[in-house]
């Protein structure tokens, strides 16, 4: 049985998620995290999209040391030589081509006939391939295109040069049955040396299934994302696809360690600022709770009576005291390594102190609370840091802030009202750093349980229509709510515009 491979694409396709808009620094963070879970491909942008994105597939390029790392262009040839400069310094290049092939595209979209496509197809897996050894050849649209049509497309790419060639589901239409049989006439009709892919979006809920059909079918890469992030409902989940194969084909070999689902996935979600839902598969903090007493009475006598999987498993934790105030910093140190967190120096300070402070704060201490707090120190580098800042409010009291920051070694101070204390923290820090952003979400949710618990605020701003998002964490929800805010506003600040 041949080797699955895994092909992410969070950091290109994850990233068109509405509201996700990571710089350089997190996306090469994010790109280490997936080579150490085993990632075999990582589709690290589109350079010719914007000067920001060709700077971060070059950083990640360079970041790499295993991981093969793509590159996608459209059937241009000035699209191509701009991701091959980007890529070049790789260890292991791969161009990725692609272009519509369904009537609605050809028609409404590129105005091409099916001739010109074929020619359009040619030309750039040609020139890829004077650059690249490993092209990828992807058929937007795969599934509404007539089959006669993607079997000539697919034959063309092949002969001019391409090692894989994807058939997507771009816009999650297919249903199992078809696509295992649609995925199973294309395998047969291509050279044995092509590699087939497939790459399913969640429109209808199907991308996983499907994806897991396709390899059933004789494809032999997926193309997934962390916690399926994607365009409108995402794409084919990395940590669903990965534990379906682990289930049901054991057999089946990949290069995934497993055991970094997690915390890659919180990783992900931290850096991205979208909370992953309590109910999610094998990553939400649900999988291993359970609220019903016949339910709680089977996992007390054998946890396999209701978990199909361990904590373990995937390397979550499972939220037992693990640490408190009287823990040395080489401990602590210790756990962040346990939990997938490898800090700096610079990092494992403020990181200790912070938990320090927390222990004084919180009765105990779990690894949850843990986890949250390592993620949530996860932010660009403050252009605005906060230094102090007070609330007046009450039922009778116009809510009223005051906040100083920190900016370049100097203190500033600002003071507002709002129709709220959040709001009015708000208004100060717009009227302190000269920025208007829009609020488009703001998301309260607790860590863990009980009064004492962590809560972990997340918040979308849009400034000159570009999105940013900021986490914050605190016992405080005040605190949470303007540490947030300030890190979606440093976010902005940190990343490049075209």
């Amino acid at each position: 049985m041949n080797c699955i491979t895994f092909f992410d694409t969070t950091l290109r396709d994850g990233e068109q998620t509405p509201g996700v808009n990571l710089n350089t620094a997190e996306k090469v963070e994010i790109a280490r995290a997936l080579e150490k879970l085993g990632v075999d491909v990582i589709e690290a942008g589109f350079p010719a999209a914007s000067p920001g994105d060709a700077a971060a597939v070059r950083a990640v390029a360079a970041a790499m040391t295993t991981t093969a790392v793509c590159a996608l262009c459209r059937a241009r040839r000035e699209d191509i030589a701009t991701a091959w400069e980007s890529l070049r310094g790789a260890v292991k290049p791969r161009l990725h081509v692609f272009i519509a092939t369904s009537p609605l595209h050809r028609e409404h979209k590129l105005h091409m006939t099916r001739e010109q496509v074929l020619a359009a197809v040619v030309d750039a897996v040609t020139y890829a391939a004077t650059l690249c050894p490993d092209v990828q050849f992807s058929a937007e649209d795969a599934t509404r295109t007539e089959p006669e049509f993607l079997i000539e497309v697919f034959a063309a790419a092949a002969a001019a040069g391409a090692t894989t060639c994807n058939l997507p589901d771009t816009v999650g239409t297919a249903t199992p049955a078809g696509f295992f049989d649609l995925v199973s006439t294309i395998r047969t009709a291509l050279p044995e040396h092509v590699a087939l892919s497939v790459h399913c979006h969640n429109d209808l809920g199907l991308a996983v299934a499907n994806s897991y059909q396709g390899l059933c079918g004789g494809a032999t890469q997926a193309e997934v994302t962390c916690s399926g992030l994607g365009e409108r409902a995402g794409n084919a989940s990395l940590e669903q696809l990965a534990m379906l194969l682990e289930l049901t084909r054991p057999e089946q070999k990949h290069n995934l360690t497993l055991r970094r689902l997690h915390r890659t996935a919180r990783l992900v979600s931290a850096l991205c600022g979208l909370p992953i839902p309590p109910n999610a598969p094998i990553v939400g903090t649900n999988i291993f709770r359970h609220q019903s007493g016949i339910h709680q009475d089977g996992v007390l006598k054998d946890p396999r009576t209701y978990e199909i999987f361990t904590p373990a498993t995937i390397g979550a934790p499972v939220g037992e005291l693990s640490l408190g105030k009287l823990s040395g910093r080489h401990a602590f140190a210790a756990h962040a390594a346990d939990l997938g967190f490898t800090l700096t120096e610079t990092a494992l300070d403020a990181a200790f102190a912070d938990f320090k402070a927390l222990c004084d704060r919180k009765g105990e201490v779990t690894d949850e609370d843990v986890e949250a707090l390592l993620a949530g120190g996860r932010v660009s580098r403050a252009t605005w840091a906060l230094h102090t800042y007070q609330i007046q409010s009450g039922n009778h009291l116009l809510p009223t802030a005051s906040v100083e920051l920190e900016c370049e070694g100097q203190v500033h101070r600002q003071a507002a009202v709002g129709d709220g204390p959040v709001d009015a923290l708000f208004s100060a820090v717009d009227a302190l750093t000269g920025l208007t952003p829009k609020l488009e979400s703001y998301d309260l949710r607790a860590v863990t349980r009980g009064q004492d618990a962590l809560g972990e605020v997340t918040v979308r701003i849009a400034i000159n229509g570009t999105s940013s998002t900021g986490r914050g964490i605190s016992t405080d929800i005040i605190a949470a709510s303007l540490l947030a805010y300030l890190s979606a506003l440093n976010r902005h600040l940190a990343t490049p515009t075209a």
